[in-house]
């Protein structure tokens, strides 16, 4: 594999644009995310994988906010973010810009993460803690990826599970 960022199983986070390594963009949307813990965990994540932008939608909390900038170690201060109402318009103005927009989450239509092929500039977004994203968000969506699990409880945390994704998108280039 000719990936920067793949060593066998870890991932070796490497102070590069990511256009230096002719990757597509990431962008990782969060709306209506409650918990400032898991948004932090989304700013290091973004750190981690070269995410272009985060888009806090609805009611997700934004930096500065000490809860966030505690778990997010200063990630907060470099990541570009972007504050954002309503999920849908910008699902149609990334889109309108061609951005392919894919949502995590279980459902009938909905393909493993691990066999995404990443052609184009994607976004991704992940659900609220508890409600996931919603249907009606799902059919806007280009694709829906799903994290394979053996476990009885078939779901993680939203910045974990966000981590995962992230790192098979981009390894995924």
């Amino acid at each position: 594999m000719n990936n920067p960022f793949f060593c066998g199983s870890i991932v070796c986070i490497k102070q590069h644009s990511m256009k230096e390594h002719n990757l597509h963009p990431l962008y990782l949307i969060l709306p209506n995310i409650r918990s400032c813990h898991n948004v932090g965990a989304m700013f290091r994540n973004a750190d981690a994988f070269g995410i272009e932008k985060i888009y806090l939608v609805g009611w997700t909390p934004a930096p500065p906010k000490p809860q966030i900038d505690k778990v997010a170690l200063g990630a907060e201060t470099w990541i570009p973010w972007e504050q954002r109402k309503s999920l849908k318009r910008l699902i149609t103005t990334l889109k309108k810009k061609g951005v392919v927009v894919a949502a995590l989450e279980q459902s009938a239509q909905s393909v493993s993460v691990h066999a995404a092929k990443i052609t184009a500039p994607t976004a991704l977004i992940v659900g609220n803690e508890v409600t996931g994203v919603a249907p009606e968000i799902l059919s806007l969506c280009d694709v829906v990826y799903d994290i394979p699990m053996c476990g009885k409880k078939e779901s993680l945390n939203v910045s974990v599970a966000a981590g995962i994704a992230l790192f098979s998108l981009r390894n995924n280039q």
